[in-house]
């Protein structure tokens, strides 16, 4: 069975992907697609590598030097995004429509990939139950802000199906009524909502007083185990990020600044910043249930791409 490299390569990611994210096995999987494991542990072995070819067909995966300039040029100032974050922000940009296969093996080719900083799939947080609709789970956390000296506190509110920062607020101290104010303003600005308020053990959410305004509210709490915490590491992603993308990069004049910054970072983060763990979509458009179109216009951004890069790559070998 012969099959194009990119499609090979996107087997392998794909298996490997859904094998970290779930508790089946990789045998089954490739049980599943219809490959023997010998033919499959042979494709993971060429990862990157074309097959060889008796004569010179043009492949619609055959990335054209145009193409190849450009992902160069786009991606050097922008390493440190990530070749599969890079690859979707080119897709819609309409730089260039390859696969993320290709972008990885053309950036390693440029000795643009530093090795140690790609980051190892693990099986952590697997047998936390992920939401399938918004408004099902709602994280919340808080973290420390150093601010000249003075620890403020980052109370969040974040949608556990889009990865959407519902609100946020920077506070002067981290009691369970900033914790309450916080969750009722997130309630006021989506009062059809009804979710699961998903936390760790922190004193502000084992107290009588916010078991008190849970139980007012009608809603469900669930706090995470004490030693299986990654069951709320949405959140706790979310503020590692805000704090190596922005607070530990920026100056901040006072407690209003910060708050400026602060929750112009997180517009950015919810409406432009492609997310890893949703497609490398934004957390508003699979929060508005955009998701569908958007893979849609991509798949078919990269179908054109491939149509396109054979009926050149035809016309060059004529010439």
């Amino acid at each position: 069975m012969w099959v194009e490299p990119d499609v090979r390569d996107e087997i392998i990611e794909y298996v490997q992907h859904i094998s970290s994210k779930t508790r089946m096995s990789k045998r089954n999987l490739i049980r599943l697609i219809g490959i023997g494991p010998g033919r499959f542990y042979d494709w993971k072995n060429r990862t990157g590598i074309p097959n060889n070819h008796n004569s010179l067909t043009p492949r619609k995966h055959w990335i054209l030097p145009e193409e190849r300039k450009a992902i160069v040029e786009y991606c050097r100032d922008k390493i440190l995004e990530g070749y599969r974050r890079l690859t979707y922000m080119m897709i819609d940009e309409d730089i260039v429509c390859v696969s993320p296969a290709s972008i990885y093996r053309i950036l390693k080719e440029e000795g643009l990939l530093n090795r140690w900083a790609i980051p190892e799939k693990t099986n952590k947080g697997n047998g936390f139950l992920q939401p399938n609709f918004i408004h099902r789970d709602w994280h919340t956390d808080i973290a420390y802000v150093n601010l000249l000296g003075t620890f403020f506190f980052l109370i969040t509110v974040l949608d556990g199906f889009s990865r959407m920062v519902l609100h946020h607020e920077l506070r002067a101290h981290m009691e369970e009524y900033d914790v309450e104010i916080t969750i009722q303003r997130a309630l006021e600005k989506y009062p059809d909502a009804s979710p699961i308020i998903i936390s760790d053990n922190g004193s502000q959410y084992i107290s009588k007083d916010f078991k008190s305004f849970i139980r007012e509210r009608g809603l469900k709490h669930i706090r995470t185990s004490i030693r299986y915490p990654q069951s709320n590491g949405k959140l706790e992603r979310f503020h590692r990020t805000i704090k190596e993308e922005k607070i530990r990069k920026s100056s901040m004049l006072g407690i209003e600044d910060a708050r400026r910054q602060i929750s112009d970072y997180i517009t950015y983060y919810n409406e432009k910043r492609l997310h890893s763990s949703i497609y490398y979509l934004t957390p508003k458009e699979v929060f508005e249930g955009n998701m569908e179109r958007r893979l849609a216009e991509r798949q078919e951004k990269l179908d054109n791409a491939r149509e396109n890069r054979l009926k050149i790559a035809e016309s060059r070998l004529s010439a």
